[in-house]
């Protein structure tokens, strides 16, 4: 089945790995894509990890991937950002010193409170965060500053079970400020896009484990998509779907990439 495209967009959490340790037959999968000519690119709406920690990680899973592979939602969003506040405006970052780093690689000036009188606050997962931290954007925001946001993810599979992800810490910010952030990264197409453009594909397939991010995202950009169901996306609800979160294809493992049949999720 998987011959028919010329490359592989990946999700990364509950599709390559859950927190520290890979999908059972990941690493076997991506190994066999490469063997076979396909070309693999990694598209995140992880923002607390740059490029070439994600690739790292990935190689430390036995997964191959370099950093020119990982398209990440943090370029995204302070690509976003930048349509409304040009550097080098002050940027409040409430999110990883990755996000920080790459803020100021931008030339934006990063401030860390509110009493700086930021311009904008840009919001990307990092799990160290706490109350101090999303009350200083909130603070900010209530006095005037624009807000943008890497992504919109709920909920993010890790060892134990399903945790919170930058979604749910919108939430919080938007309860205090009664404001919604402009955000980038999946839905959004321009991820799958950038990395289809970037390797020259024609042709690729989206394989995520989340209709609303994942699935809805590889769809607007037009390509094919695939649910597996080793993340945080149940059968039940992937056979349910409707509209642009349908997925072409339902696999149940990384595996079934080169089974000769798929299951299509609009049946029964």
């Amino acid at each position: 089945m998987i011959d028919q495209f010329d490359g592989v967009l990946f999700d990364l959490d509950g599709v390559l790995y859950a927190g520290a340790k890979a999908i059972p037959g990941a690493p076997e999968a991506v190994t066999e894509l490469s063997r076979r000519g396909i070309q693999s690119a990694f598209v995140t709406n992880n923002a607390s990890r740059s490029a070439a920690k994600i690739a790292e990680h990935l190689v430390e899973l036995g997964i191959s991937a370099t950093p020119d592979q990982v398209y990440g939602s943090a370029t995204a969003g302070i690509k976003l950002m930048s349509g409304y506040v040009p550097a080098p405006a002050k940027v409040l970052v409430t999110g990883s010193d990755s996000l920080r780093a790459l803020c100021r690689e931008a030339g934006y000036t990063v401030v860390d409170s509110a009493d700086a009188s930021p311009e904008a606050v840009i919001q990307g997962f990092e799990p160290t965060l706490g109350w101090t931290d999303l009350a200083e954007a909130a603070y900010a925001i209530n006095r005037g500053a624009l807000w943008f946001a890497t992504n919109l993810d709920r909920s993010v599979p890790r060892e134990r079970g399903v945790a919170p992800a930058n979604g749910a810490l919108v939430e919080a910010i938007s309860f205090a400020t009664d404001q919604r952030p402009r955000a980038a990264g999946k839905p959004e197409p321009e991820m799958f896009s950038q990395a289809a453009r970037a390797l020259s594909l024609t042709n690729p397939l989206v394989i995520g484990d989340r209709l609303d991010t994942d699935i809805l995202g590889g769809n607007r950009a037009g390509f094919t998509s695939a649910l597996v169901l080793t993340g945080a996306t149940t059968e039940a609800e992937a056979r349910a779907a409707s509209g642009e979160e349908r997925p072409d294809m339902l696999i149940s493992c990384l595996a079934d990439l080169f089974a000769s049949e798929q299951s299509d999720p609009r049946s029964s």
